[in-house]
């Protein structure tokens, strides 16, 4: 029996080694979106770069290491999607993050959506949150959209409030919205299930961590929402011919391990049409 013990304790320990060792194996995926078929592409992609939960208590990537990750990227345009944190405390924490985005001169700026995590901050922090996103230049979509040019193309910027916590407003994210590249910003995919009367092009969301422990499988990630069971958990998917990215994100929340997953940056290659004429309304 003794033995037995000590074998579980051996066990359970490398368990948790490897799976704290996995926090600190960051990858950059590169993804690579077309255009529709019959459509003229743009000659260089929109290169977007998309960090997602970063939750600060638990992040294993300095932001020092971050910029040296990223330092030598092209990157056009940042989208952040959400879940920062947990605490009030982790607030002065995402500063020097943020000041290393900066850094990296994205030409059409800097975009964020809240998580569910962000949301169990009080009113005052969640504002202080957002005062600190705000000043250095982020600019947050709470079922909102923002418009910008690329090349004569325009991209419609869609942030649609977290669908987990009962905030997601799509007749809200769409009003006003002219023809244009629709690309979505958002934090818990499921919404895609959602939008069969809402045109998007491509998009960005996280929320799963990829299982975070998805080893055999990621059964705690079952009441979570529609697309678990339709194993759609982490990486490029396609709901009714349109194509989202859910992504493993970051930073970790828990316990500070990962096993059948990586914390994840992404870089997403997207070609825009050539022509607005091609692009479907919204």
């Amino acid at each position: 029996m003794t033995i037995i013990l000590i074998l579980i304790f051996i066990a359970l320990s490398l368990f948790l080694f490897i799976g704290n060792k996995n926090t600190r194996s960051v990858v950059i995926n590169y993804i690579d979106i077309d255009c529709e078929k019959g459509s003229k592409k743009s000659e260089e992609p929109l290169r977007i770069l998309r960090i997602s939960d970063m939750h600060l208590e638990n992040i294993s990537i300095s932001p020092e290491q971050l910029y040296e990750k990223l330092k030598m990227q092209p990157i056009e345009l940042i989208a952040l999607t959400g879940d920062f944190m947990d605490k009030e405390r982790s607030i002065p924490k995402l500063l020097p993050y943020l000041q290393v985005l900066n850094k990296l001169k994205p030409v059409y700026g800097i975009y964020a959506v809240f998580g569910n995590h962000d949301y169990v901050l009080r009113k005052d922090d969640l504002n202080q949150l957002k005062n600190v996103l705000v000043n250095n230049g982020i600019r947050i979509l709470q079922n909102e959209n923002d418009r910008i040019d690329i090349d004569g193309v325009p991209l419609n910027i869609i942030g649609i409030d977290d669908f987990s916590t009962k905030r997601s407003n799509l007749m809200e994210s769409y009003n006003g919205l002219d023809k244009g590249y629709n690309l979505i910003i958002t934090h818990d995919p499921n919404v895609v299930l959602s939008m069969h009367d809402y045109h998007f092009d491509y998009l960005l969301s996280g929320h799963f961590h990829g299982g975070q422990i998805h080893w055999p499988k990621p059964y705690h990630l079952v009441k979570m929402g529609k697309l678990v069971k339709m194993n759609m958990v982490k990486g490029l998917h396609s709901y009714e011919e349109k194509r989202f990215y859910i992504s493993e994100g970051l930073g970790q929340t828990g316990v500070n391990i990962r096993i059948g997953s990586r914390p994840e940056i992404t870089v997403h290659n997207v070609h825009l049409p050539h022509s607005i004429d091609v692009i479907k309304a919204g």
